[in-house]
Parts: structure tokens; sequence; C-alpha cells
């Protein structure tokens, strides 16, 4: 398993190429699909999925982009995250053909690795985190020292801070890589992030 990062758009999205088996999954394109198509060309495999851990623009903006490119990968969303045609939060809804959804306890193969789904809203009611080997793709629910913002539409404190316990509650240890910032461990989160303590209280 292989996971390359690249910051996209305006405010630095993280998006993330993670590939296995020449098998590749790209998760959260922000913005800058030619940037990420260059990426792509250079990464020898097929491109399978096109993960999203939530619908907000700034990490959703390539994905038209890319699918007219790469119209064989499959582009997953959370169902409450779909529902946006015409918001500037989630434009997603309408732009996609064949648009799939995921929610809890789905899995994704890909090579050898097996994506898992789980919904962690609060940041946005259809936010997941993607679970794949130890590696958590936590979008904007935890960031390195910090969490999502509750105050866009469809956010809610008390949501956020139970997503928060079941990540912290996860058992083992695992590469956290959220959406904004830098990468963290989870083990560093539970000793260092004041949210995350207060979520596991």
């Amino acid at each position: 398993m292989k996971v390359s990062i690249m910051q996209v758009g305006p405010i630095g999205t993280n998006c993330y190429i993670l590939e296995d088996e020449k098998k590749i999954a790209v998760i959260d394109p922000g913005d800058e699909a030619e940037r990420i198509l260059e990426v792509l060309e250079e990464t020898e495999g097929t491109v399978e999925y096109i993960l999203l851990t939530h619908g907000h623009y700034d990490h959703t903006t390539a994905v038209p982009e890319l699918h007219r490119a790469l119209p064989e990968a499959k582009i997953y969303i959370h169902q409450a995250d779909a529902n946006g045609a015409g918001s500037r939060l989630f434009p997603l809804a309408g732009q996609v053909d064949g648009l799939l959804l995921y929610d809890e306890g789905d899995a994704l193969p890909l090579g050898s690795l097996t994506i898992e789904v789980l919904h962690t809203p609060g940041h946005s009611k259809g936010s997941v985190t993607l679970r794949a080997g130890d590696v958590l793709f936590t979008g904007d629910t935890l960031f390195a020292g910090s969490m999502g913002r509750t105050d866009l539409s469809g956010g809610d404190e008390g949501e956020i801070m139970a997503s928060l316990k079941r990540l912290g509650e996860l058992e083992g240890s695992f590469t956290v890589c959220p959406g904004h910032m830098q990468t963290s461990t989870l083990d560093q989160e539970r000793k260092t992030n004041p949210y995350l303590r207060m979520a596991m209280g």
C-alpha cells in the first residue's frame, strides 16, 4: 500500500492517491484536476475509485473533470452529502452521471486492501472516514490537533463529538490523513488533541 498526498485548491485541501497492486483510489480531489491527472499518469496502475469523505466544494471541485477523463472510475459519496444540487457547499449532485453511494459498513476492494466506510457525521451530515489498513482518511472530521467546523449547513457539534469518540476508541494505531494540514497518528491525537480528549471524556 502506498499513499501520496498533494495539496490542491485555494485553501490547500489534501488530495490523496491510494495505490495497492496497481489499483488506485483518488480521495477528495478538491480542485486542480489537471495536476491530479498528471500525477496519476506517473503512477503505474488503474484508477478504480474516486472517493469523497464529504460533499463540500473544496473536496469535490475536480470530480466532474476527472470523471470525463476517467469514465471507468467509480465515484462514491454518502447519500446525505449527495443532495445539494446548486449549492456552493454541496455542488456535486447533478454534475456526475452514475454517482454511487456508500454508507456505514460498506467495503470496497482495492488490490489486496479493503477500504472500509465509517459514517462520521458532524462536519456535514454525510461525512465519512475511510479506513484502509492502518490508515484513516478522516476528511474534515479529525485534524491534527483539531476537528472540523460545525457551523456550516449540516454541521452538528454533538454529532462530531460522537464521531471523534468513535475514532478515538478504534483499536490499534493508525496514521491519520485529514482533509487539511499535516498528517498525524491516532496515538498522538489521543494524547494531545483537546477535542478528541474531550470527546473520549
